[in-house]
C-alpha cells in the first residue's frame, strides 16, 4: 500500500515532467526547478496545472523551489481519503 505523501510526489512529477516534456528521472531527488534549467514562467505554469489539478489555489507566499514543495503543501490542503 502506497502513502499518500508517496502518490501525492509521483502524480506531482507525472504532472510536471509532461507539462515541462522532462524527464522524470531528471526532476526526482533532491534538485530544485532553478537546477533543472527552468525560469519563472516555468513555475507559474506548474502553479496553475496543480492548482487546477488539486482544486487549491496557493498563495503567491508560498515557497515552491522544488517537487517536495508542492506535495508539502498539498499535503496540509488536500483531504486524504
Amino acid at each position: 500500500m502506497t502513502d499518500y505523501r508517496t502518490t501525492l510526489y509521483n502524480e506531482v512529477l507525472t504532472l510536471i515532467s509532461r507539462l515541462k516534456a522532462i524527464d522524470p528521472r531528471k526532476l526526482s531527488g533532491p534538485k530544485g526547478f532553478w537546477e533543472n534549467g527552468m525560469d519563472i514562467v516555468d513555475l507559474v505554469d506548474i502553479i496553475l496545472a496543480v492548482e487546477k489539478k488539486y482544486n487549491v489555489v496557493i498563495p503567491d507566499e508560498v515557497p515552491l523551489y522544488s517537487i517536495d514543495d508542492f506535495v508539502n503543501y498539498l499535503q496540509i490542503n488536500t483531504a486524504t481519503e
